[in-house]
């Protein structure tokens, strides 16, 4: 019995695979390659393929004897799928169609999703629960809160159990500096300050300091990469043990804002992060951040590490791999 793992050359998916080794279990990758890193796996079993080539995907799962998989193959930049809406409906919701056709052929039927709390939208209040009316504002946003829904009919219709992990902010390196993010294409906000300290940008711009928090800047909810793929391990455990199908918001429960983020990075760098305050972007809520108190009582997961332990894993990384 394996684990099938799409996506998982990827930042949060190298992570994963990582954590389920450690854990003991058999797994298998199937990436593209378009945007992970083979050399983030540490040697683990990859296969380089598309998710929407389902003979490929049944040859595996049939080859490795898989039983649950979980689903990373996704594109993520959110401006990207508004103006590319056509690259997201075909990978992000097509794809997994063709993914779940594949593996439930292959009597495959328990599958961990890579969601995000962007299928809410901007929150009525804070924190965030599961309950939260699902309003997305963006492509990207949609083809989560969409292929949520095809998995709950999938369910309905073939007996799919489906977690659908709805992440936070992911941010952080390995504690150990092996594995980390590639910044490269990165709109996220701890490696763009991580970019400015080391004088790879010539400066950070921060989207408004007038906003109706302490400090006048966004909040959100930081979760380090290593807690997030911790749920993903114990998603798959409560899965396993015959547990139902759930969503489950993934994040710490506390709120920082972007001069929190910029304030960290300095007093742990000892570097100067240069930004600028500039106009507000459109679409960005003031303040988001998670009620884990759902997951906490399903897979009696708790993060673990604090916005200094994820700054510090950040600076160590980037520092040492700053061409990249």
């Amino acid at each position: 019995m394996s684990i099938l793992v799409t996506g998982g050359a990827g930042y949060i998916g190298s992570h994963t695979v990582r954590a389920l080794r450690a854990a003991g279990r058999e797994l298998v990758v199937l990436d593209s390659l378009e945007l992970g890193d083979a050399q983030a796996l540490l040697g683990a079993d990859l296969v380089v393929g598309d998710i929407r080539d389902a003979e490929l995907v049944h040859e595996i799962c049939t080859r490795h004897a898989v039983t649950q998989v979980v689903h990373f193959a996704a594109y993520k930049a959110v401006g990207e799928s508004m103006s590319q809406p056509g690259r997201y409906w075909r990978n992000n919701v097509a794809g997994t169609v063709d993914l779940v056709e594949a593996v439930l052929a292959a009597g495959v039927r328990e599958f961990v999703f890579s969601s995000s709390c962007s299928v809410n939208g901007t929150p009525a209040q804070v924190p965030l629960d599961e309950d939260a009316p699902i309003h997305p504002e963006s492509v990207y946003a949609q083809t989560k809160a969409t292929t949520e829904t095809i998995l709950g009919w999938y369910g309905v219709t073939h007996g799919l159990r489906t977690v659908n992990l709805r992440y936070f902010n992911a941010a952080g390196a390995s504690s150990d500096g092996a594995i980390g993010e590639d910044w490269t294409y990165s709109q996220n906000l701890v490696p763009l300050v991580m970019k400015a300290a080391l004088g790879r940008i010539p400066e950070l711009q921060v989207f408004g300091d007038d906003y109706p928090t302490p400090d006048g800047t966004c909040i959100r909810d930081y979760i380090h990469v290593e807690d997030l793929a911790d749920a993903h391990v114990r998603a798959l455990a409560h899965l396993a043990e015959g547990g139902e199908g759930a969503n489950l918001n993934v994040g710490t429960g506390v709120g920082s804002s972007v001069l929190d983020v910029i304030r960290a990075t300095e007093r742990i760098a000892g570097a100067k992060v240069p930004y600028r305050i500039v106009a507000r972007r459109a679409g960005d809520p003031t303040s988001t951040y998670a009620d884990p108190a759902r997951i906490q009582a399903t897979l009696g997961w708790t993060a673990q590490h604090t916005l200094d332990d994820i700054i510090t894993s950040a600076w160590n990384w980037h520092s040492a791999h700053a061409d990249r």
